[in-house]
């Protein structure tokens, strides 16, 4: 049996790597990625400490609720990236200076 603290440091490891793709990456579809992590990272939290909950089922219900809620928001962010570029023709974040026309 794996111990709590194995997931736990996999789950740090992710939630790490996802962050620093967020804050150091100038592409919008990297950023999106490191978001990914991090919720992934949340997810594999949720299933780890499922295994030990009373409820039979708890973790993995609020891991795949998580899972269907990313993967919506997945969709509206890369539409909105697609727009982006169609107006900007660009997907780096910090040369988008105007929402408006």
């Amino acid at each position: 049996m794996i111990p709590l603290s194995h997931f736990l440091i996999i789950s740090a490891g992710l939630f790490c790597i996802g962050l620093y793709a967020v804050l150091t990456k100038k592409n919008a579809i990297q950023i999106l990625i490191g978001i990914e992590f991090m919720i992934n990272a949340a997810v594999l939290n949720f299933v780890a400490f499922g295994k030990f909950d009373q409820v039979n089922g708890g973790g993995q219900l609020f891991a795949l609720f998580a899972i269907v809620l990313a993967a919506a928001g997945v969709a509206v962010a890369l539409a909105i990236i697609l727009n982006v570029y169609k107006h900007f023709k660009t997907i780096d974040p910090s040369k988008i200076d105007k929402l408006k026309d």
